[in-house]
């Protein structure tokens, strides 16, 4: 096993403080793609006991063949539906004797059985071809692209694989959710039901871009997508690429990197993925190209798409992914399942399902896999008792109880604007000055860190929900708080910011944060950390960025006008979020969010990864609210339901 591998290297030789962050990226994203759901410690077991494992090189229409393991149940007395999984996260352990410890979404699914395969996409690990981030989809039969590569498995798996019933489904998780979505773009007639799980949609949105900001918390993991491998194989080739770090402060470690100019010493001509997203600031064609949401028509399949509330990495995906779906195939069976999970839990077997500090409920994933992902393969694979899915299945993450609607966002909801006004208040109606506004001094030489922790993480989750009372009492975060609540308040659907700013320089980021106040009433729970005070915590809900370059064009930057009041509008994602009674409603503005962001130098320059030191200057920001210029949060508050 993989873990096992780690504790003899641990034992034998001396791993540096950088080679553990290695190890650990390689944990974080390889083994839950390749080896099991957590808590499953007996599934290798049962799949070597129940299923028989075969390797397969499944040739493409221009000749690349692709590594693909096949596993079929053991009792061929019937036939079974083929379940596909496409991943550039490694199909291992590779050979016929070796066995998963998990395959398939689920344990249930696993136990009712299914023909299980996963397979390498072109260009990773055992499979042939060049690997491509977000390969472009493209119309017609060659060049290849991951709906073509897609559509000739699963016509090689009908024709080569025995006791199948004809119907194929396909699920996957971040990469593999995107291998899904663009499997449905001109998709096999044999795909009856897909599940695009935390699914990148487009890169300039997500993962390693927000609203053109670039995500430097993903800086480390290029290493681990970057690098083209010379030959087939079963090893990760990457590991030794990773940068080597000096200290386990993350926030020192990229202060120390300076201006990402800098990073060529860590990432040369070699790091494909670096080099296009230094040469590509801007939403220029290369990233439209890799956007799957403009090709998800004419699809007949039932779809599920599934994300997280509080997913750092994939927000953005799955919901871009239903919506797109939902409008340009009207009248196919398309859901949305929304929990209150980080990236990829809803996989897991976690008994009491947390974010960073905050603990949700028991058993979610188990409640999800029981009554919605098993049902719904069940069903169009199997020909088993409809679901009755709704068209939202979603968690509400201050009530902490799943609820379903007939519509996303809810049609039983009331469009309303929360104002920011003076004296850091929060209210419902316009305010009346005619000059108000808040202002602070933003200097990139001491950026406002986006979380309290310390410790160097790659691919950060726990501040999706931390107490944000460490930004709060900087003086370049400017913060507004509504009365306490007299009643239950649910927020339900997408949200808009509309910023009215201005800088005396010519370039600013803009970082909006949405956060639950606790009462000083509330009690640590059962699964509260002992180090953890909920007296007052200040819960961030939702949170975004966009760099204000972008403001009017992602693909047209231009700079602010010093001095000039300047219109922002931010879109915040959607949420589903109760702020009970006796809690507070807050916001905070800010303008670096650091190292999950990458500095903006606050001057214009045409490309900022080209950006040197003396660009970076200190500004002064203001936010405005006032009558003819009323920053406010366009929200969708919940009617009764």
């Amino acid at each position: 096993m993989f873990v096992k591998g780690i504790a003899d290297i641990k034992r034998t030789v001396h791993i540096t403080f950088g080679g553990w962050m290695a190890v650990a990226l390689w944990m974080m994203f390889i083994l839950p793609h390749s080896v099991a759901a957590q808590g499953q410690s007996d599934g290798r077991n049962y799949v070597n006991q129940h299923y028989t494992k075969a390797e397969y090189r499944i040739p493409m229409r221009d000749g690349t063949d692709l590594y693909t393991a096949v596993y079929t149940p053991k009792d061929t007395t019937q036939d079974y539906p083929i379940v596909l999984k496409r991943t550039p996260y490694t199909c291992s352990p590779y050979g016929p004797e070796a066995y998963p410890e998990m395959v398939g979404p689920n344990r249930i699914m696993l136990e009712e059985g299914y023909i299980f395969v996963c397979q390498d996409v072109r260009g990773r690990y055992m499979s042939e071809g060049k690997y491509d981030n977000m390969r472009p989809h493209t119309e017609g039969k060659l060049p290849v692209d991951e709906a073509s590569d897609a559509y000739d498995t699963v016509e090689w798996l009908l024709n080569n694989i025995d006791h199948h019933n004809g119907k194929v489904g396909q699920w996957g998780i971040s990469y593999p959710g995107f291998y899904t979505s663009a499997a449905l773009a001109d998709h096999h007639p044999a795909l009856k039901a897909a599940s695009p799980q935390a699914p990148i949609a487009d890169f300039f949105f997500d993962d390693f871009h927000h609203h053109g900001a670039y995500f430097l918390s993903y800086f480390y993991a290029s290493a681990l997508f970057g690098y083209q491998k010379d030959t087939m194989t079963s090893s990760h080739w990457f590991r030794d690429k990773f940068p080597e770090l000096h200290t386990r402060d993350g926030y020192q470690f990229y202060m120390d990197l300076g201006p990402l100019s800098n990073a060529d010493k860590y990432y040369g001509e070699d790091n494909f993925m670096w080099q296009n997203i230094i040469a590509h600031p801007n939403y220029d064609s290369f990233w439209k190209e890799r956007n799957i949401l403009p090709h998800l028509e004419d699809v007949s399949a039932a779809v599920l798409t599934v994300g997280g509330w509080f997913d750092a990495e994939d927000l953005y995906g799955p919901l871009n992914t239903y919506r797109t779906l939902e409008e340009k195939n009207p009248g196919i069976e398309n859901s949305l399942v929304m929990g209150p999970w980080s990236h990829g839990q809803w996989h897991s077997e976690v008994v009491h399902s947390k974010v960073g500090d905050i603990y949700f409920g028991d058993s979610l994933s188990h409640y999800y896999h029981k009554n919605i992902e098993a049902p719904f393969f069940r069903h169009h694979l199997k020909g088993g008792e409809e679901p009755d899915l709704p068209e939202a299945y979603v968690y509400d993450s201050g009530s902490l109880e799943w609820d379903t609607f007939s519509d996303w966002p809810p049609e039983q909801v009331e469009q309303k604007k929360l104002f920011l006004k003076e004296g850091e208040s929060l209210s419902w109606s316009k305010p009346r000055r005619t000059d108000s506004y808040t202002e602070y001094v933003s200097d990139p030489h001491e950026p406002v860190p986006y979380t309290d922790d310390i410790r160097f993480v790659f691919t950060p989750q726990k501040y999706m929900t931390e107490d944000q009372r460490f930004a709060g009492r900087r003086q370049d975060v400017i913060t507004f708080i509504s009365d306490t609540l007299e009643q239950d308040l649910t927020l339900a659907g997408d949200m808009l910011a509309n910023l009215y700013v201005s800088t005396n320089k010519t370039a600013a980021d803009w970082v909006v944060k949405l956060i639950d106040v606790y009462p000083p009433s509330v009690k640590e729970g059962e699964h509260t950390a002992e180090d953890v005070e909920l007296d007052n915590y200040w819960q961030m809900v939702r949170s975004e960025v966009i760099r204000g370059r972008f403001r009017d064009s992602y693909s047209d930057p231009k700079p602010f006008e010093p001095g000039k009041i300047t219109y922002v509008d931010l879109p915040l994602q959607d949420v589903y979020h109760t702020f009970e009674q006796g809690h507070r409603i807050m916001i905070q503005v800010q303008s670096t969010w650091f190292p999950l962001v990458d500095r903006n130098p606050q001057s214009y320059v045409p490309n900022i990864f080209k950006a040197d030191s003396s660009d970076f200057v200190e500004a002064t920001h203001r936010v405005y609210h006032s009558n003819e210029h009323p920053t406010n949060i366009e929200v969708k508050v919940l009617k009764e339901h």
